[in-house]
């Protein structure tokens, strides 16, 4: 008997058939897939797809549905870490500071972090082994938005947001935020949420150190649609298709 792999009868292509795929990804059932092609709700390489015998190579087929890419690749990791404060963000330290790598110890996939907080910032951080996706999360060209709670020195002026908003000027350029909103502020004390898409170092410490607030704890919750939500200190977790299909968009891929 030939598998799904090989030509079938009537000369089909090469391939696996679409809804065997969606099943295996965890999208659906293969009864629900097939619905889902039916209702054009499912796309290959950018065309939309109704008919059940299309076959797809899914190491190289990109696959979307209700227009979010769809990860097929089994040997692709994407987590969501929890980074503690006192934590680097590297895999090995030679002095032996505590640092993400120790996280990863006995894994069999190489993971790599996409961009970095340093030691005294926690929050979100993201692993991964797909280099093109971890590249373009980094690269500015694809500005993809951050979003930090910092604990600041109080009271915060009406104008901050404002003069945040419009842009401050740092030793290596311009840097505004995309908005800002004042969390909580109580005596002497402030919480602050910022969304930026800057990737410079250090750049929010500098940023509110500039306008006479300097940070006194800085937490990363979100990255794109990405968020830290309730997840625990040191806590890993895989990211969620709907989470992953939103990073991919944010990227172009």
């Amino acid at each position: 008997m030939m598998s799904e792999i090989e030509f079938g009868s009537d000369a089909q292509p090469a391939g696996t058939r679409l809804q065997k795929v969606l099943a295996q990804a965890g999208i659906a059932s293969r009864r629900a897939a097939e619905e889902l092609i039916a209702e054009g709700r499912v796309s290959v390489d950018g065309e939309v797809v109704r008919q059940m015998g299309r076959r797809i190579d899914p190491a190289v087929a990109v696959v979307r549905v209700d227009g979010a890419r769809v990860e097929l690749r089994d040997d692709v990791v994407h987590l969501a870490l929890n980074k503690p404060r006192g934590m680097l963000s590297t895999m090995a330290d030679d002095r032996g500071r505590p640092c993400v790598g120790d996280l990863l110890a006995g894994r069999d996939d190489r993971l790599f972090h996409v961009g970095r907080l340093d030691a005294d910032t926690e929050g979100l951080l993201l692993l991964t082994n797909d280099g093109e996706l971890g590249h373009r999360l980094m690269h500015p060209s694809f500005e993809v938005s951050k979003t930090y709670l910092a604990e600041v020195p109080g009271p915060i002026p009406r104008e901050l947001g404002r003069r945040l908003r419009e842009g401050v000027e740092l030793a290596d350029g311009p840097v505004r935020v995309d908005s800002f909103r004042l969390i909580d502020a109580q005596g002497g004390r402030a919480m602050i949420e910022l969304v930026l898409h800057e990737g410079r170092k250090h750049v929010v410490r500098r940023l509110l150190d500039e306008v006479g607030h300097p940070v006194r704890r800085l937490v990363r919750t979100g990255i794109g649609e990405v968020t830290l939500g309730n997840q625990r200190p040191g806590r890993l977790r895989p990211l969620t298709r709907a989470e992953l299909g939103s990073l991919y968009r944010a990227v172009g891929m």
